[in-house]
């Protein structure tokens, strides 16, 4: 049997961080949020809110899932392609579920001077994280195999004075050295 286009473009695969979020499902309340950020756009421009509702997707659960794109394209009256183009363009928009706590570091030139490598290299060590068949693009992302933590490189944090500098879910730390990735831990357990 051949694979449509969601399943050839979107990897949504199980992984260990899957348990910390609810599979996705349109409620009542997800269709209000998407019909006020539709709201905001022309009716024959409407398709503008893609990103809106990705951003309102991902928040609620964790990830942009193949069913998510379907139901996207839908309120936007498009093709799932024109979602998949969104959704594999932006490296912000997650094809699968991250750990309770995602962890993104920062290896621009100011920070990987500064030690974000390393860092990546404790966090890996101290969560049991194997980035070994980590791929920047199609699978930036990779989880513990507790699914509380997952981590992945981003490109610039704007703190380039304070580095290196991480993002965990939305808190910002600075000058987070190598030494101190334990520390940055045990402020986020399960």
């Amino acid at each position: 049997m051949s694979q449509n286009i969601l399943e050839k473009n979107i990897a949504s695969p199980e992984t260990p961080g899957s348990k910390h979020f609810p599979p996705f499902a349109a409620d009542e309340e997800l269709n209000k949020q998407a019909s006020a950020a539709i709201s905001h756009y022309p009716e024959d421009q409407k398709r503008s809110a893609v990103l809106p509702l990705l951003h309102l997707v991902q928040h609620r659960f964790g990830y942009i899932s193949a069913p998510a794109i379907d139901w996207v394209a839908e309120q936007l009256s498009i093709e799932p392609i024109k979602v998949v183009e969104v959704v594999t363009f932006y490296p912000g928009l997650r094809q699968s579920a991250p750990g309770k706590f995602h962890i993104r570091v920062c290896r621009t030139l100011s920070c990987a001077m500064a030690g974000s490598y390393e860092l990546m290299e404790k966090l890996c060590e101290a969560t049991g994280i194997d980035r070994s068949k980590a791929d920047a693009h199609s699978a930036p992302i990779t989880v513990s195999p507790c699914g509380n933590y997952s981590v992945e490189f981003a490109e610039c944090l704007a703190s380039c004075g304070t580095g290196p500098v991480c993002l965990v879910n939305d808190d910002f730390h600075e000058a987070v050295s190598p030494e101190k990735a334990k520390e940055l831990l045990s402020g986020y357990q399960a």
